[in-house]
């Protein structure tokens, strides 16, 4: 006799333990001086230097960073797409580094570099993802038109193949895509960059209802302080791997005596968020 494969809500362990909980997260990268030439020496370069917070069921965490602050490392680990070089996270009880299966069950990612079948249309896409995560034809053939259509995706472009539309469209599909299943924790990296301001606004009203609709906990990295304010009840601050604090927006203003969130991030940092670094995904060498 087949076993049945367990249902999402199987695989929440503890209803009262945190959706996440990240403790002394670290992680290292091989990386090379551009400057230095192709020859030059590897040195071991840090992303996440002892990351440690929790994320409640059901709650909307942002985490504001400059590309090269760890963000997309850390959404990466918690995805269960990198291992780590010390600390701990779990995932609704799971161990993110051990059960990498019971994990990719209850997550869903969007990256600012989402990938998929360039010759495959959306709908093709999509169709693969929800029978990946064990939806019937007949329930893609409702769910996939709209989730589309809530995304702002334009219904004459479905059929084309991905490689003919542009970044923008193609976030919005990658947003479809993590959307469709209804996950119990969405990681979302950058995910309305390359999209135009109507269509931001749309998608960040669709993730309101996810959360509400499904119960969804949700982990926002960003560089978009109107988004994280909009979205989250606490926003972090990542910087050179270090996450400096995670507190409501309400509370890190009065910590760093600012009007803004903008003025906030530059009294912790000292820098501000659209000064970036090098992107540690693009310069690192593992």
């Amino acid at each position: 006799m087949t076993l049945a494969a367990p249902s999402i809500h199987d695989l929440i362990r503890v209803r009262e333990a945190p959706a996440v909980e990240v403790h002394d997260l670290r992680k290292e990268f091989l990386r090379r001086d551009r400057n230095l030439g192709r020859f030059a020496r590897k040195r071991r370069a840090a992303a996440l230097k002892g990351v440690s917070f929790t994320v409640a069921r059901g709650e909307c965490v942002a985490i504001l960073g400059q590309n090269g602050s760890g963000k997309s490392t850390l959404v990466r680990l918690l995805s269960t797409l990198l291992l780590h070089d010390g600390g701990s996270a779990t995932v609704f009880g799971h161990d993110a580094f051990r059960e990498t299966r019971a994990v990719r069950r209850l997550v869903n990612r969007v990256s600012v570099e989402a990938s998929f079948f360039k010759k495959m249309s959306p709908e093709e896409n999509l169709a693969y993802a929800a029978r990946f995560y064990g939806m019937t034809p007949r329930e893609t053939d409702v769910a996939i038109p709209e989730i589309l259509a809530k995304v702002g995706f334009p219904t004459e472009r479905r059929g084309e193949p991905m490689e003919n539309l542009s970044r923008g469209m193609q976030q919005k599909v990658a947003l479809a895509r993590a959307l469709l299943t209804s996950p119990v924790l969405l990681l979302l990296d950058e995910p309305t960059t390359g999209l135009d301001p109507r269509s931001k606004l749309e998608v960040q009203e669709f993730i309101r209802e996810v959360r509400v609709e499904h119960d969804a906990t949700i982990l926002l990295c960003t560089h978009d302080l109107a988004e994280a304010e909009a979205l989250a009840e606490r926003i972090g601050v990542l910087d050179r791997g270090e996450l400096l604090c995670l507190e409501p927006a309400a509370e890190l203003l009065r910590r760093y005596d600012a009007s803004t969130l903008e003025e906030a991030f530059f009294a912790a940092t000292g820098r501000r968020l659209e000064d970036e670094e090098d992107d540690e995904d693009r310069e690192v060498f593992a």
